[in-house]
């Protein structure tokens, strides 16, 4: 699923998907409260506070900004050769051998 580049073109297509959600008394008058204060209906209030949410989410995962000096060390390290996994090794081994059924 690709993300849309322009949120606002995403608002005008039509809808095909349904999501249904669960409310306590509270949640559905707050919603219905605030989508009323913006002239929206719940359903488009949701939506749209929803998707902003999981934009920022998802921004923090992808995205990240680094200065001149950090990013020359960031790819500094990535350049390295792989360390040497002896010592993850020996932690597995002995983890594999302690954690077995005892007699």
């Amino acid at each position: 699923m690709a993300m849309a580049t322009d949120p606002d073109d995403e608002t005008r297509r039509p809808k095909s998907g349904r999501l249904g959600l669960r409310t306590n008394e509270w949640q559905r008058s707050i919603l219905a409260a605030a989508s009323r204060a913006e002239g929206s209906t719940v359903s488009e209030f949701v939506l749209k506070y929803a998707t902003r949410a999981a934009e920022e989410v998802l921004a923090d995962r992808r995205a990240f900004v680094l200065s001149e000096p950090q990013w020359t060390a960031f790819t500094d390290a990535l350049d390295q050769p792989p360390r040497s996994g002896l010592r993850l090794q020996n932690l597995m081994e002995a983890a594999s051998t302690s954690t077995g059924p005892s007699e």
